[in-house]
């Protein structure tokens, strides 16, 4: 009963929190717009979605029988720190030096449509890499759109940002229909992958948080089983944050998909929060984002990044809010990189502690300044 009234309260305050919303440039004042161009940059993002659009024009919770192509060009603001994401409450408080805005939006006709200006945009950069990032638990379209822009900037990411917005409620009371939403939005993520394919993509790399990881491993698994190699063939790496996802249910998906590809990476947290109220719920100790101990993984060829040292708030997404760690990495190209190199080498890259049990690799992140305190 103590544990279920804990719940109840903290779902409650995270319900009352101000939630995101797409707002225009042209929105704002004249005087604000006229200001924007020296006070941040563009990030196109491609959108692949699942949700159903509502009378009003959005696109809301509700689940679609086909998927539709958006495309959103966000202004990222310098003034912020790392991590940080701020979407202003109305045109009149928008403030262009720190917010984040929409410069311009777009809905594609027909998939073919957006192949070609997927296309355009690989071409414009000079490069075939498409970062696929995938959503969590309780968002709407506008915060996982803004967050993916705010993650492709401060990651440095050279390739094209992509993101699969599979039907979350929205709500942090949603958590049932999210997982059965997570369900549903394989079919999504897989012929999203498929269009990126076909818009020429030599490699695809998969970001998934929370919830997300539920609909990206699902998905690899469903692919696989299908045997659609020239999609799975394609993909050069996954990257699971804060995964809310069964170790057992994670085992048998791996199963399935047969060798992992790589990179794959899991970034936890021994102290994230929101994974240990979804344990207590799910009737389990552990979730494969808050392991405590990598023997449930040492038969899989993964490694696990412990980044509780970094923790923000909950814990549950320091990859994408903590200023520190996102200066370590440094940036998702670099990651491959230092992964693919052997174990001594990675130690000099992340400061930390290499726990090896045979092909699972463990690496506890531990900030510059605590290795400093110890030596």
């Amino acid at each position: 009963m103590r544990f279920l009234v804990a719940l109840l309260l903290t779902l409650s305050l995270i319900a009352c929190a101000p939630r995101g919303e797409f707002m225009r440039l042209d929105e704002l004042s004249e005087e604000k717009a006229a200001l924007a161009p020296q006070l941040g940059i563009r990030e196109t993002i491609f959108v692949g979605t699942s949700r159903q659009k509502d009378e009003d024009g959005d696109y809301g919770f509700l689940r679609a029988g086909a998927p539709s192509f958006l495309r959103y060009d966000v202004f990222v603001p310098f003034d912020r720190e790392p991590g940080q994401l701020k979407w202003p409450k109305t045109p009149a408080r928008a403030n262009p030096q720190t917010d984040f805005l929409t410069l311009a939006d777009r809905e594609f006709e027909d998939p073919a449509e957006f192949r070609k200006d997927l296309r355009s945009a690989m071409d414009r950069r000079d490069q075939r890499d498409i970062v696929i990032y995938v959503h969590g638990y309780n968002n709407t379209l506008a915060e996982s759109v803004y967050r993916v822009a705010q993650m492709h900037s401060d990651l440095k990411v050279p390739g094209v940002a992509v993101h699969y917005a599979w039907p979350s409620r929205g709500s942090a009371l949603g958590y049932v229909y999210d997982r059965d939403s997570a369900l549903f939005g394989r079919d999504g993520l897989e012929d999203l992958m498929q269009q990126v394919a076909d818009a020429g993509a030599q490699r695809i790399l998969i970001v998934a948080h929370s919830m997300g990881s539920v609909v990206a491993m699902e998905t690899l698994r469903q692919t696989a089983i299908r045997g659609r190699r020239g999609v799975m063939e394609r993909i050069g790496g996954v990257v699971l944050i804060s995964p809310d996802l069964d170790v057992d249910l994670f085992h048998s998906q791996a199963a399935a998909i047969g060798r992992l590809p790589q990179p794959f990476l899991i970034f936890g947290s021994s102290r994230d929060s929101v994974l240990g109220l979804s344990s207590r719920l799910a009737g389990r100790l552990d979730r494969l984002g808050n392991l405590k101990d990598l023997a449930p993984l040492a038969d899989l060829e993964v490694v696990y990044l412990d980044t509780a040292a970094y923790n923000q708030g909950s814990g549950h997404f320091n990859l994408g809010t903590s200023p520190a760690l996102l200066q370590l990495l440094g940036g998702i190209a670099n990651i491959d990189a230092a992964f693919r190199a052997e174990g001594d080498a990675r130690v000099g890259l992340l400061p930390g502690v290499v726990l090896t049990m045979r092909r699972a690799t463990e690496i506890v992140l531990t900030p510059v300044e605590v290795l400093a305190e110890g030596d």
